[in-house]
């Protein structure tokens, strides 16, 4: 063993492996990655045991993405923020407000024992929040778990979360919550349209975001130290829509800011990291997605042999269809599947296309007698 790969087990074994305590798993670490060149044919057998080594088997045991474990710490947090708003288009102003939080947490300014951090997204439907979360676990190299909470708006489901009592149904199978989070210690996890769990789910949730720990229903200590606890809310956003008339500034703030404190107990709302708001979307920005889900479109067709076109006017006619002030950039998807993957589904399947052995068939879009049409040269 190299003096280095002793010293990384030790650094990484603390860092991931939440079950066991040190020196214990440092060894466990150090004698797994022996066995695990031991029992190849000498051929493979590697005489000395690296990095890259213990990188492998401190992956297989914490079940998290060998990339995740080789990755720069502070590379990942450098380039976060410029990663987090290539992807999800007019809400910088979030972004930044999240990344500097958890580059605070990330920076050791915070309580250790706790989460990672423990967020409130508010804002209107269709704004980018789900897709903010899913992109931050992609760049932070972690699984991605959501959770539904409509899910859970009676009181005996909240059981479901940590598991059954004994003697009920399910006591043996463990929580949906715990289970997950003792299997995948290291995540990004979204609680999504938190306004609509029952309240006991949240006076869990207290425990959580305030000791980073939950005792399951078997009795078992789950950690949550790892964790990004995200929770999404509509909260304020339907009030706003109603009662702005005209330019009326920070309408939408205002609102929300009165909606979360009115729903949320003072406690919880104190145990949050921040309350991060997202605003509507204007039309250039829902333009912008637009575009993204074309280009996802024009790649899924690229990898059918083709090549798809389309001119800015589809674009416009995709906005005009699909907008709609309280629903944000999710109609989008059902306008282009109305009215441009139609199209494409008869050639795709029967057309006389041309792909191997000649050049690609080009599929271009454009608006002709307010309708998009379809050439094929």
């Amino acid at each position: 063993y190299t003096a280095d790969a002793v010293k990384i087990a030790v650094e990484l074994s603390a860092r991931y492996i939440n079950d066991k305590k040190l020196p214990d798993k440092a060894i466990d670490v150090i004698d797994e990655a022996g066995a695990s060149q031991r029992i190849l044919p000498a051929s493979k057998r590697k005489k000395v045991i690296g990095v890259k080594e213990i990188e492998e088997i401190i992956s297989s045991m914490a079940r998290i993405p060998a990339k995740t474990i080789s990755k720069n710490d502070s590379e990942v947090l450098r380039h976060l923020e410029s990663g987090l708003k290539n992807a999800i288009f007019g809400q910088d102003k979030a972004i930044t407000a999240l990344t500097t939080a958890i580059k605070m947490s990330r920076a050791g300014l915070r309580e250790p024992e706790k989460p990672v951090g423990s967020y409130l997204f508010a804002g209107p439907t269709g704004v980018g929040k789900t897709e903010v979360s899913r992109t931050l676990a992609e760049n932070l190299g972690v699984k991605f778990l959501k959770f539904d909470m409509s899910e859970y708006m009676e009181k005996h489901s909240v059981s479901k979360l940590i598991g059954a009592p004994p003697g009920y149904v399910g006591y043996d199978e463990g929580g949906q919550l715990t289970t997950i989070i003792r299997e995948t210690p290291h995540a990004v996890l979204l609680l999504d349209e938190i306004e609509k769990a029952h309240p006991d789910l949240l006076n869990v949730l207290l425990q959580v975001m305030d000791s980073g720990t939950l005792t399951d229903s078997q009795g078992k200590l789950v950690n949550f130290s790892n964790v990004v606890i995200i929770m999404t809310s509509n909260l304020g956003a339907r009030e706003a829509n109603k009662n702005q008339m005209g330019f009326v500034k920070n309408a939408e703030g205002r609102f929300t800011d009165e909606a979360v404190k009115r729903f949320f107990a003072p406690e919880f709302i104190n145990r949050l990291t921040s309350i991060i708001k997202f605003d509507a979307l204007p039309k250039e920005k829902l333009i912008e997605v637009i575009r993204k889900f074309m280009l996802e479109l024009k790649t899924q067709v690229q990898d059918k042999g083709f090549v798809l076109e389309w001119s800015n006017d589809v674009e416009e006619f995709i906005y005009d269809k699909g907008y709609d002030p309280l629903m944000g950039a999710r109609p989008f998807q059902r306008t282009i599947n109305a009215h441009v993957k139609k199209l494409l589904v008869e050639p795709l399947l029967f057309g006389e296309l041309k792909t191997k052995g000649a050049k690609p068939s080009i599929l271009k879009l454009s608006v002709k007698d307010n309708e998009i049409k379809l050439t094929i040269d």
